[in-house]
């Protein structure tokens, strides 16, 4: 590993803790919805089940599935990262947020819903500061 590997994998990994924050805040809203208009979740396995199967929650899987491939790409101890890595993690989640690709409209709307959420904009603004400082 060469030392700009190093400084892109640590700069992504830090991204990480603040992209999970950002997720459970927003799940957690989710679930607040749900809660609403079916009653109290009753646990951690009902909470899974629904996350898992229940139309209600199905907006936060394109998060869920870049954090996972984010995950993955640091996982891989033999893959030297570059500038490009940090790009595509930039384009990934500006495609999320941008109202140009339709393909992400379910997660925008719910996005838009939670964002009026203290813990939603809080955390989003983290993950915002910390994906800026990569440009450092």
């Amino acid at each position: 590993m060469n030392a700009s590997d190093a400084q892109v994998r640590a700069r992504l990994t830090a991204l990480v803790p603040a992209l999970r924050a950002f997720h459970s805040a927003l799940m957690d809203f989710a679930k607040s919805e749900h809660e609403f208009l079916h009653g109290p979740v009753k646990g951690p396995f009902e909470l899974y089940s629904l996350v898992m199967n229940h139309p209600g929650f199905q907006w936060l899987r394109p998060l869920s599935g870049l954090m996972a491939t984010l995950d993955e790409v640091l996982d891989a101890k033999d893959t030297s990262l570059t500038r490009q890595n940090v790009e595509d993690v930039k384009a990934a989640l500006g495609l999320l947020f941008a109202d140009t690709d339709t393909r992400f409209a379910e997660f925008r709307a719910g996005y838009v819903r939670a964002r009026g959420d203290l813990r939603v904009r809080e955390t989003e603004a983290r993950w915002r500061e910390v994906l800026g400082a990569l440009e450092a």
